[in-house]
């Protein structure tokens, strides 16, 4: 089951958070939180295939739903970790429709794309229900169940949303508000002028085309605000960070009391 898909259904905001800290231990004790999904994130860590898969299983296990944000725009980059079985693909740096169209043709199965195919663990090397109903059955569902969301952070990937929305087999949008304030002249101003536009834009696109929007949030007030946009999934903070600030806290107590 797709978490992000169901509470979209619902009209309900799901929650989920980044993981760089390559432990599936740290998977695991996410999920237990109570976040809807995790984000395992190659493109800021030195992720091998061996642990996007194994992080995939670990959060399968603790019922939540993985999604991989993959750290370059290749077959190879795209297909492992949905071979893998993660059901969505964030995708960095985005400039181009053409860029998008490559990503159509790695992620689906036709008449979509031309991902290819093989039993592999997202369909249980076909024995799971789905599967076991036929090729097309199991190749409509990754088309339907599997999410493709380019990440809207450059001026490029900006000023092409609406036709990128537009496009047969992306499913969402991922904002990442600290890049694309960089990419519009106005580096971490998050609530400027310019941003607020920005955000704005890609929202109406998704509204009108019907697809996921995603964001990045930098804590609670920040994600009410994003959900208050109309944000359907709101990203918030890092597995690393979290760690040290809980610690920093932890210390700051330990001292003010002795």
């Amino acid at each position: 089951m797709n978490i992000l898909l169901e509470k979209k259904k619902r009209n309900e905001v799901s929650i989920g958070s980044f993981t760089q800290l390559k432990t599936t231990v740290a998977v695991e004790s996410m999920a237990r939180s109570g976040l809807d999904y995790i984000l395992i994130d190659s493109e800021h860590s030195s992720m091998g295939t061996e642990f996007i898969s194994s992080a995939i299983t670990a959060a399968d296990a603790a019922g939540i739903t993985p999604l991989v944000r993959i750290n370059e725009i290749s077959r190879r980059a795209v297909l492992h970790p949905l071979d893998a079985g993660a059901k969505g693909l964030i995708v960095p740096a985005v400039e181009t429709v053409d860029e998008v169209r490559t990503l159509i043709q790695y992620a689906k199965f036709a008449p979509l794309g031309n991902r290819g195919f093989a039993p592999t663990r997202d369909g249980k090397w076909g024995t799971d229900e789905i599967s076991m109903q036929g090729g097309t059955a199991y190749m409509e569902n990754c088309n339907r169940e599997t999410l493709l969301m380019p990440q809207c952070e450059t001026r490029g990937c900006l000023e092409h949303i609406e036709e990128i929305m537009a496009m047969d087999g992306v499913d969402g949008i991922f904002v990442g508000p600290m890049d694309l304030s960089i990419a519009l002249g106005r580096p971490m101003e998050m609530e400027c002028a310019e941003v607020t536009a920005a955000k704005k834009r890609v929202l109406d696109a998704c509204r009108k085309n019907g697809k996921l929007a995603l964001v990045y949030a930098n804590g609670a007030e920040d994600a009410a605000r994003m959900a208050a946009l109309g944000f359907d999934s709101i990203t918030v903070g890092l597995d690393i960070l979290m760690v040290l600030q809980g610690y920093q806290k932890l210390v700051k107590d330990i001292h003010e009391k002795l």
